[in-house]
């Protein structure tokens, strides 16, 4: 296990979230505001400066790989790449549908579902822009992640095979419940928005170095859905 410290990021999306991890304390800070170029490293140089360490005391770096504000993800990218260049860092990565699932599968809410609906998947849903969404089922098909329009979504969804229970977050981070309705079993609001202490723990799994830098865009810069006539 290397010593120094973790460092858990996610550029993906506004807010900004940092997190450092020294010994038995988490210093964690969430700043709004899509420019993440801008905002990264004063972030950083605060956290650095609270826990009393260095950049190059970071042994450990866990980044959000995607989907989401393509600048966002390359920043991710770009600094992962660097730190394991010129400081040796340890680098994993994940993505955000990856992490919501974690989340949800720790937790109790899940799990007493699941003994109700042995057969049930989990679906993580993210907005995206405007009406368009990310979504993914982990269900034993191996779903890939899919951008969809509202209505693809919810057709999807409403289509499934099995039941599901849903995690994830509307426009604004607003909760999924206004857009499914009681169709489906939602996740607790918290289990919904990646927490930095599940990238902490992430982060002691090496199964996550593999494609630590291999990004997950889903929808290109700059493009939009066109919704079918």
């Amino acid at each position: 296990m290397p010593s120094g410290c973790t460092l858990v990021m996610d550029t993906s999306a506004s807010p900004l979230l940092l997190a450092l991890e020294k010994g038995e304390k988490l210093y964690v800070s969430r700043r709004k505001g899509i420019k993440q170029e801008r905002l990264l490293f004063p972030v950083l140089q605060t956290l650095l400066h609270k826990a009393g360490v260095k950049m190059s005391d970071i042994s450990r770096l866990f980044i959000i790989r995607g989907p989401g504000r393509f600048t966002g993800i390359r920043i991710a990218l770009t600094f992962g790449s660097m730190m394991q260049m010129l400081n040796k860092t340890e680098v994993y990565g994940a993505t955000l549908f990856e992490v919501l699932y974690a989340q949800v599968l720790a937790g109790k809410t899940y799990q007493n579902w699941k003994k109700q609906y042995p057969t049930g998947a989990v679906a993580i849903v993210l907005h995206a822009f405007r009406e368009e969404y990310f979504l993914q089922i982990f269900d034993t098909q191996k779903s890939v992640p899919q951008w969809l329009n509202r209505e693809e979504l919810l057709t999807q969804l409403a289509n499934n095979p099995v039941p599901l229970f849903v995690a994830g977050t509307d426009k604004e981070f607003a909760s999924l419940d206004k857009l499914l309705g009681p169709s489906f079993m939602l996740a607790p609001y918290p289990q919904c928005r990646v927490q930095a202490k599940t990238l902490v723990r992430l982060s002691q799994d090496a199964c996550w170095k593999e494609k630590a830098l291999d990004p997950l865009y889903l929808k290109p810069a700059r493009f939009e859905l066109v919704k079918p006539k």
